[in-house]
């Protein structure tokens, strides 16, 4: 039986609404919490982006659940070497409760310091060298690498966890879902596809955590909740590889046409049907995931979190 965890959106909600979230997540009974770590929102409706890591450090005072980002990219725009210090603080804030989700990133986040926003082939090989710097770097003695994409020198972190920081790669294609069976910890995907889970079991993955994710709207209106989905995260809608190559969220805006409120009810749990939500994120279990992420669009966080702590996670957690 998977764990249920909730996703806080840093894209969504500002630091002092996401810690709330957090407390209300714990409270109602999930088991874990997610954090995306955005320089951006997808959107100027979503309206937000705080720095993540300032948002884990007050995250580690006010709740005792376990904490992942989903995802960092440690490649582009902040150096591996200053993700690992990042990290590992992190994870000696926590008492060992964290983990470091990281993935090969969206141009929307990482081109803002105006480098060249490689294709993806070169953003894997990136990601694994940032992987094998940062892992080094969480011994705890002195690093000196000089590699393809990145260079250290002297580099010693001297706040660091017993042991050293899981880190789990995001995979939505063969190509990273290969990368992380290689060299993960564990792997993190949105959709429930067994073939995928397989994959990374098969290629060295065995016995390590497959971790999901979904987004949901509650709500007693359920037409409201389509339509609040669509203003809010049209963006997931999108087809191809629009999401890792638009640079700005206007571009993103620009194709909000192309997503329609029928799209959305056809795609997106919306509404207050517990067996949907069951459902929904009991396919992640049929598809053999370890733990699952469940976050809540729009305001009513409150009206959600009451829903899953009566409703949604008792019949879950009964199988």
């Amino acid at each position: 039986m998977p764990e249920y965890g909730y996703f806080l959106s840093c894209e969504e909600f500002g630091p002092a609404d996401l810690v709330e979230q957090a407390r209300m997540a714990e409270q109602a009974g999930f088991s874990s919490l997610w954090i995306s770590d955005h320089y951006h929102p997808w959107n100027d409706a979503q309206g937000q982006s705080p720095f993540v890591w300032s948002v884990i450090g007050a995250l580690s005072e006010a709740v005792s659940l376990p904490i992942e980002t989903a995802v960092t990219c440690p490649t582009v725009r902040i150096h591996p070497a200053v993700v690992a210090q990042a990290a590992a603080t992190s994870a000696v804030m926590t008492n060992g409760r964290f983990r470091l989700g990281v993935g090969s990133g969206e141009a929307l986040n990482e081109h803002v310091l105006g480098h060249v926003w490689p294709p993806a082939h070169i953003r894997l090989e990136m990601l694994e060298e940032s992987i094998q710097v940062m892992r080094r770097l969480f011994t705890g003695e002195e690093v000196n690498h000089h590699g393809t994409h990145y260079t250290v020198e002297n580099a010693r972190l001297y706040t660091v966890p017993d042991e050293p920081v899981p880190i789990d790669i995001s995979g939505f294609g063969p190509a990273a879902t290969a990368l992380a069976s290689r060299v993960g910890d564990g792997f993190i995907t949105m959709t429930p596809d067994e073939s995928m889970v397989e994959q990374f079991r098969k290629g060295g993955g065995a016995g390590k955590p497959v971790i999901g994710g979904t987004k949901v709207c509650y709500g007693i209106d359920r037409d409201e909740c389509v339509r609040t989905v669509r203003k809010l995260w049209f963006n997931q809608f999108l087809p191809g590889e629009m999401a890792q190559i638009l640079p700005s969220p206007r571009h993103f805006e620009q194709l909000e046409p192309l997503v329609t409120e029928e799209m959305v009810r056809e795609k997106a749990v919306c509404g207050d049907d517990v067996d949907e939500h069951v459902a929904t994120l009991g396919a992640f279990a049929d598809a053999g995931f370890d733990r699952v992420y469940v976050n809540q669009i729009g305001p009513d966080q409150r009206g959600f979190f009451d829903f899953y702590r009566t409703k949604v996670l008792p019949q879950l957690q009964q199988g």
